[in-house]
């Protein structure tokens, strides 16, 4: 992505806590809006309950008109922005400042009825998260993280399980973006001999919270797009987590396999998937 114009450092550099919080204050009411929206579509259309294809090319319509909120809010708040999103793509602003958005992360959960659906925002500043939103209509879990401040479910402060024995620990695993399960397959019957239980949700953004929330001990996702995790990498890191990629190089926003963890047994899972690397 392009330098910063003079007018994207002014913005920023001016008043830069004012912007940040009135950034974070707007981004928080539309991931609510967008929230209380699928909520009232939730379970109501019932031809959503036939779409039991593949279930990573499951898109409903209620991704499209989610997405189209958003990017319409995000676009008229913070014109000179970049957004990225899995439906509009990326609209470049020639910015340094980058929206990554998932507008209904969990779309088969949402199609099948399943509650266990969320709308995620995550700002990234060359490429590092500078805050994310994650809101979750059913279960009424709002989260929020910013650099340096910390990460808040509810407004009650997180930390991550400070569990250390992977025999003791509760994994989320996931497929992300690969198109068949062999391989995640493969991940699994590696750990989940090894550990207290091993769970899919569905949702990227609730997994890797979760892991900030300390109710798992780690998610291991593969070729997860980065607009499904981005608010997720600074839940984790801000609450005191870790997440790498397989090899254990820092998150980038790219599509890619990672591990959010919880610190203590990162390594280990690391060691347990090494031959799995891509």
């Amino acid at each position: 992505m392009a330098s910063i114009s003079s007018g994207h450092t002014n913005a920023m550099n001016a008043k830069p806590k004012r912007k940040l919080d009135f950034m974070k204050k707007f981004t928080i009411e539309l991931v609510k809006r967008v929230g209380k929206f699928l909520l009232k579509n939730f379970r109501e259309d019932y031809r959503l309950l036939s779409l039991r294809g593949v279930a990573k090319e499951v898109v409903t319509k209620y991704d499209k008109m989610s997405d189209k909120m958003i990017v319409k809010g995000l676009s008229k708040k913070f014109p000179s922005y970049n957004i990225i999103t899995e439906e509009s793509g990326f609209i470049n602003k020639d910015s340094d400042f980058t929206w990554f958005v998932d507008s209904l992360d969990g779309s088969s959960n949402f199609a099948v009825g399943n509650p266990f659906f969320s709308v995620s925002i995550a700002l990234l500043h060359l490429n590092k998260p500078i805050f994310g939103v994650a809101y979750a209509p059913f279960l009424k879990e709002l989260f929020i993280a910013e650099e340096g401040k910390g990460t808040l479910l509810n407004e009650e402060r997180l930390h991550v399980s400070r569990i250390e024995k992977l025999k003791e620990s509760y994994l989320l695993s996931c497929e992300g973006g690969e198109k068949d399960n062999i391989r995640i397959s493969r991940i699994n019957a590696k750990l989940h001999p090894r550990v207290k239980d091993l769970r899919k949700l569905g949702s990227a953004a609730i997994e890797s919270a979760w892991v900030s929330c300390g109710r798992v001990e780690a998610y291991i996702t593969t070729k997860i797009n980065p607009w499904d995790v981005a608010a997720g990498v600074i839940f984790v890191t801000e609450a005191e987590g870790k997440v790498t990629d397989f090899n254990g190089k820092p998150w980038k926003p790219v599509k890619d396999d990672f591990v959010f963890s919880n610190g203590k047994i990162h390594d280990k899972i690391l060691r347990l998937i090494e031959n799995d690397r891509r």
